[in-house]
This record gives structure tokens, sequence and C-alpha cells, in this order.
């Protein structure tokens, strides 16, 4: 196996792994020989993907993980202590997509929403991964967002959180550098995930709305959820040793205006 993407005897934690950028990461880093400790509030599509994961002799665990909620962050990095003795990788994947509305129209009830998961939830991570980490080094990988790089119109409350999870990136990773652990983000574009094929638009159909969404991309097309695996892989990969603090645009381009 390529060293580069040999995760062989790694323990990895992943957020929101039932569905979209989760289940297709778990997938791939089980394939490449990690143990895998894996969350989700959905625990019926969850306990699937174990299942199935466990069948091709896959070592995994999982549990009901709502990442708005402290104890159960905190229970899942416990999992992954009391499984396999500590952890090596997590991923902060988990979170919601946003109604569209504008500035003015968004509500306090839905900023919350959007923090509680989108924000909290990578701040509940980090707070109980790092201590399974300091001394031995590791790799955390938050998902943000475009929308955490720049101005996103009509999804201000998504937008404000994304931005946060790059600032508490960056401090996470300046923090704990010197305990050898690595702290990234990652900031994909419009992926044809769940979470971007179920929003509609009233009286657009889904195709003309993805056209529309893929006009501002240099390469006026969406990105596919492989693509931004592919990157996920590279930032967690043992041998990218010297790369922390970042937040990785996979664009397609648009951020090079």
């Amino acid at each position: 196996m390529d060293p580069i993407l040999d995760f062989r005897g790694k323990v990895a934690l992943i957020t929101g792994a039932s569905s979209g950028f989760g289940n297709l990461l778990a997938r791939e880093l089980g394939a490449r020989g990690a143990k895998l400790v894996l969350g989700d509030i959905n625990q019926a599509d969850l306990m699937t993907l174990a299942d199935e994961l466990g069948g091709a002799g896959i070592d995994v665990r999982a549990q009901r993980c709502d990442v708005s909620s402290e104890p159960d962050c905190a229970a899942l990095a416990e999992l992954a202590q009391m499984a396999f003795g500590g952890l090596d990788i997590a991923v902060n994947n988990a979170g919601i997509a946003p109604p569209m509305m504008a500035v003015e129209e968004t509500t306090e009830a839905e900023m919350d929403r959007q923090y509680n998961v989108n924000l909290k939830g990578v701040l509940f991570g980090l707070k109980h991964q790092l201590p399974l980490m300091k001394g031995k080094g590791g790799a955390i990988l938050n998902v943000s967002s475009m929308a955490g790089l720049g101005g996103a119109p009509k999804i201000a409350s998504y937008a404000a959180a994304k931005h946060a999870v790059i600032g508490l990136t960056k401090t996470a990773a300046v923090e704990n550098a010197k305990y050898g652990v690595r702290v990234n983000a990652i900031c994909p574009f419009f992926t044809l995930t769940p979470m971007v094929t179920g929003i509609e638009s009233p009286g657009v159909s889904q195709q003309d709305f993805q056209a529309f969404l893929a006009s501002g991309c240099p390469m006026k097309r969406l990105g596919q959820p492989e693509e931004v695996i592919a990157a996920m892989l590279m930032l967690l990969s043992p041998k990218m040793t010297y790369v922390t603090g970042q937040a990785l645009a996979v664009d397609g381009g648009l951020s090079a205006f």
C-alpha cells in the first residue's frame, strides 16, 4: 500500500458518518486499514453502515451522537479510548443545511440551530478529541465550507457558523502544534451530497437549480463527493506531518477569482 494513504493501525473517529462525506470517508479509511469509531444522530442508518463495514472485515464501533450535545461528543471519544486504546484521527463532519433567507430575515432560532450543530459540534469534538492525541500526535479535520471563506448570499447563519469553524480550527492548530497534533479544515463548494441535492427551490427543477449553483464556479459544475474525499484523505495522511492550521478550498477554482 502506498505509505501516503496507508492508515493501517490508525484509529479514526468520524461524526455525521451515516451519509454524505462521512459515509464515504468511513469506507475509504476502513479500506485503507483504519479502525473506525463512527457517530451520527441517525442511529438506524449509522448501524446499517457499521454492520456493512464490519461484514467487510473492518474493525468498527458506532453509537448515536448528537454533536450539539457535549456529553454525546465526550462519549464518542471515550468509545475510541475504550475500544481501541486511543485516537489518531478525528473528522468533525456532522452538519446541517440552512433554509435560504436574507440577512434581515434570519431568525435567532435559526442562528442558534446553525451554531449549535455546525459550530458547537466542532468545539465539543475538539475538546474531547485533543486530550487523546496530545503527546503522541494526531490529525483532526473539521468540515467547513466555501461559505466559511467568503460571502454566502441567502445563507447568512450557515456562513457565520462555518467562518467560526475556520477560526476555531486555526486557533486549535496553533495551540496544539507543539504536541504534534495537526488541525485543518476543508472547505468544499456545493457538492452532490444529500445536503445539496435535498435543497429545493420553488418553481425550479433540481437540474436547473444545480446548474444555477454551478454557474459561479470556473469549472461550471458541482463537486463530486469522491473529489472532496480525496482531499480529505490527503489532509489526514500520516505523511502530511507539516500541514496544520489550513482551510483548504475544494471549489473548482471559485476562490481563484
